[in-house]
C-alpha cells in the first residue's frame, strides 16, 4: 500500500521514496513507490506530474490501495529515489479546487443548491449547481467567497470514524461509508473530497466569476481562482486600457463609449444598406431585354440582394439571368434564375467548367465560382439553356 503524503501535508513537493514495483505498459512504465506526494487524480482534479529519480513522471493513477506513477523510463525495484512534483501546476489546481469548495459551501448554505458537476479546464473552472441562481445571487456569493479568503481561515482534512461520520453534516456526491476523507473550510464548508487543498483560505488569493448560464434546470458557473484569476484580470485590464485609449475616455467610461460607437455604427450600416439598394435598383432599371443570357457583376452584394436582382432580371431575359458578387481575386458568389424548371438540372454543367459548386431546385440555383469574370462572360456568351435542355 502506498503511503499518501499529500493526505498529511498538501504542500510537500519534494520527497524520497523506494521503488516497490516497475511494470512496462503501452510505452510507459507503471511505477509504485512506498510513499508519494503525487496526487493520482480524482474529485475533478487532474493528477500530478514531475520527476522520479530524474525520470519524467507524467500523470498517475490508482490500483487498489497503490498509486501508479507513469514514467517515461524504467526504475530499479528497491532503489531509493528523489522525487519532485510540478509544484506550480499543483498549487494552481489547489487554488481552483479550494476556491470551488468555498463557493459551493456558501451557495449550499444560502440556497440549498447542490454541486452536481465540477471540471477544471485550460481556460476556466466549470461548476454545475442543481438549481437556478440569478447573476445577483452569484455576485453576492463571490463577494462572500473573497471575504472568506481575506479571513484566512484554516482548511483541514480528516477521516472520521463511521459513527462520527453519521453525526456529521457534509456535502457529498456519493453515498460513501468507509475511508471518507472530509475537507473542512472553517465556518464555510464541509465536504467529502479526496484531493489535496490549500492549508488556509488566504492561499486561494481571490476568486472571480466569469459567467453563468442555464443548464437542465440548474446553473453552470464559470470561475477562476488564485494566480489564474489574477492573470485573467490583468489581461482584461490591459484590454480596457487599450479600448479607453481608442475612445479617448477614462477606463471606467469605456462601456458607455462602446455603446455610443455601436449605435453610430448601426446607423451608418443602415444608411449604407439603403444606399446600396438604391444603387442596385438604378443598375437594374438600366438593364434591357434580351433573348439570351443576362449577367450582372457587383463587388459586394449579400445573397439576398443577388436574389432580388435575379427576380427582376428574369423578367427581361429568355435565357439565364445571373447575378455575381465578388472579384477575380476572391472568387464570385452567384444566384442564377430562368423561366424554366430545367435550370437546376444544369447546375453541374455550369459549375464544372467555371470551377464552381452549388445547386438548387427548379428555376433557381446558388453557389460560388473560382473562374475569372472574363471566363464567366465567355462561357455564358456561348451557353444556351434552351438548346442544351433539348439534348
Amino acid at each position: 500500500m502506498t503511503q499518501r503524503l499529500y493526505y498529511s501535508d498538501s504542500h510537500i513537493s519534494e520527497f524520497t521514496a523506494t521503488v516497490t514495483s516497475c511494470t512496462p505498459k503501452n510505452g510507459v512504465w507503471e511505477v509504485i513507490l512506498d510513499q508519494t506526494a503525487f496526487f493520482p487524480g480524482g474529485g475533478g482534479q487532474e493528477p500530478d506530474s514531475g520527476l522520479i529519480g530524474g525520470v519524467a513522471a507524467k500523470g498517475a493513477g490508482e490500483a487498489g490501495e497503490d498509486v501508479l506513477h507513469l514514467t517515461e523510463a524504467p526504475l530499479s525495484v528497491g532503489e531509493t529515489v528523489k522525487c519532485s512534483i510540478d509544484w506550480n501546476a499543483r498549487f494552481d489546481r489547489m487554488q481552483q479546487h479550494s476556491g470551488e469548495h468555498i463557493l459551493s459551501g456558501i451557495l449550499h448554505s444560502l440556497y440549498g443548491v447542490e454541486n452536481v458537476g465540477f471540471h477544471m479546464g485550460e481556460e476556466d473552472v466549470v461548476v454545475d449547481f442543481s438549481a437556478w441562481l440569478t447573476p445577483e445571487q452569484l455576485e453576492d456569493a463571490a463577494m462572500r467567497v473573497n471575504r472568506a479568503i481575506w479571513e484566512n481561515v484554516p482548511v483541514t482534512q480528516s477521516f472520521p470514524a463511521p459513527e462520527e461520520l453519521d453525526a456529521l453534516t457534509y456535502r457529498s456526491k456519493l453515498d460513501l461509508r468507509e475511508n471518507v476523507r472530509i475537507v473542512t473550510v472553517e465556518g464555510y464548508d464541509t465536504c467529502a473530497c479526496c484531493a489535496p487543498h490549500v492549508k488556509r483560505t488566504g492561499e486561494v488569493g481571490l476568486l472571480i466569476l466569469l459567467g453563468s448560464s442555464k443548464l437542465r434546470g440548474g446553473v453552470r458557473v464559470h470561475m477562476l481562482a488564485g494566480r489564474l484569476a489574477l492573470e485573467k484580470l490583468l489581461r482584461r485590464s490591459e484590454q480596457t486600457r487599450l479600448i479607453s485609449n481608442l475612445f479617448s475616455v477614462p477606463p471606467e467610461d469605456t462601456a458607455a463609449a462602446a455603446a455610443k460607437y455601436a449605435a453610430s455604427h448601426e446607423a451608418l450600416v443602415y444608411d449604407h444598406v439603403a444606399l446600396r439598394r438604391k444603387l442596385l435598383q438604378e443598375t437594374l432599371s438600366s438593364l434591357t431585354s434580351t433573348e439570351g443570357n443576362l449577367l450582372l457583376f457587383e463587388q459586394a452584394l449579400p445573397t439576398a440582394d443577388l436574389r432580388d436582382a435575379v427576380n427582376h432580371m428574369v423578367t427581361l431575359a429568355n435565357g439565364i439571368s445571373a447575378a455575381f458578387s465578388g472579384s477575380d481575386d476572391t472568387g464570385y458568389s452567384y444566384v442564377m434564375g430562368a423561366n424554366t424548371d430545367l435550370l437546376s438540372r444544369k447546375a453541374k454543367e455550369i459549375n464544372v467548367p467555371l470551377q464552381g459548386r452549388g445547386g438548387g431546385r427548379g428555376s433557381r440555383i446558388e453557389g460560388s465560382l473560382k473562374a475569372s469574370r472574363e471566363e464567366i462572360e465567355a462561357f455564358f456568351a456561348d451557353y444556351r439553356l434552351d438548346r442544351e435542355a433539348n439534348k
